[in-house]
């Protein structure tokens, strides 16, 4: 269908954003309009830098990354609210983009994050793109919030992971909304490699005061209980959170249905896989044209 105009909705789910690349390359490439981009976390991130006309800089980018790159932009802290700054991430982001508001932009443009001292959504439609997307994409408890102007300002996940609601539709236009909490695919379920979540683990580990270590290690792992084992702290966190936008997902669709909904499996890719941004693009790539054709 040539000559369509899109409303775009992009959804959050860590490294699977980066197949957001790809849905926004195939739609262009099919002869889309884009008129409207709207994203919540990795969706924001991939959907303010196409909207500012920096995408291809960004995938060339994501696309050179490796397992140590990925961990070395991880500037570790130990503060109450997160252990992650994200400054040397972001850094990154605003040396690709460079100083943007978003007011300016040529598309529409509208981030989602979530106000934890106001128990609401934010909706970042002007100024900084730099404070938007970190504000974003701070998942409560691994990166540190945002906190500016009597908020607390954390991953829009938390309360809309697919802002579909947020679409104002234009006569003629069509929604297409990219989900990355679709459906498990068997073919993804293989034995994980160690990733950034061990290594923050390991991490976490060593900045635990002296007393806790020292109980750990006088518990042995024969010691606990099955259930104990299976799950690390970080790993819990990470599951907690992708379960709660899994069913967050799941109602907004069936709320605000929109007119094309293409799927990424949750089990895809880990949070943290940026390194394998070339498969994950292909996965994205796939889901389009499994959709849309």
């Amino acid at each position: 269908m040539p000559n369509k105009k899109v409303h775009l909705v992009l959804g959050s789910g860590g490294a699977r954003g980066i197949a957001h690349i790809a849905v926004i390359e195939e739609l262009e490439k099919a002869g889309y309009e884009i008129i409207e981009v709207i994203g919540c976390s990795m969706g924001a991130v991939v959907g303010g830098i196409y909207a500012a006309g920096h995408l291809e800089a960004y995938k060339k980018w994501i696309f050179s990354l490796t397992k140590k790159g990925v961990f070395d932009l991880l500037d570790f802290t130990f503060a109450k609210q997160g252990f992650v700054k994200g400054e040397k991430l972001f850094a990154k982001h605003l040396e690709v983009t460079g100083e943007e508001k978003i007011e300016e932009f040529p598309i529409p443009f509208t981030a989602v994050a979530t106000d934890m001292r106001n128990h609401k959504e934010v909706h970042f439609k002007s100024g900084d793109l730099y404070k938007a997307l970190r504000a974003s994409v701070s998942i409560p408890g691994f990166f540190v919030p945002v906190v500016e102007d009597g908020q607390v300002l954390v991953d829009g996940g938390v309360l809309n992971p697919l802002p579909i609601n947020l679409v104002d539709k234009k006569e003629g236009a069509e929604i297409v909304a990219v989900n990355l909490n679709g459906t498990a695919d068997p073919k993804y379920d293989k034995p994980p490699e160690p990733d950034r979540l061990e290594e923050m683990q390991k991490w976490f580990d060593k900045m635990l005061p002296e007393a806790i270590k020292n109980n750990r290690k006088n518990k042995t792992k024969s010691e606990l209980p099955a259930e104990e084992n299976s799950f690390s702290l970080i790993e819990l966190m990470d599951s907690t959170f992708s379960f709660t936008q899994d069913r967050l997902t799941e109602l907004m669709i069936e709320m605000y249905k929109p007119d094309h909904l293409i799927n990424i499996p949750r089990n895809a890719c880990g949070v943290f896989d940026f390194d394998q941004g070339e498969r994950i693009y292909k996965i994205g790539q796939d889901a389009f044209q499994k959709k849309m054709k």
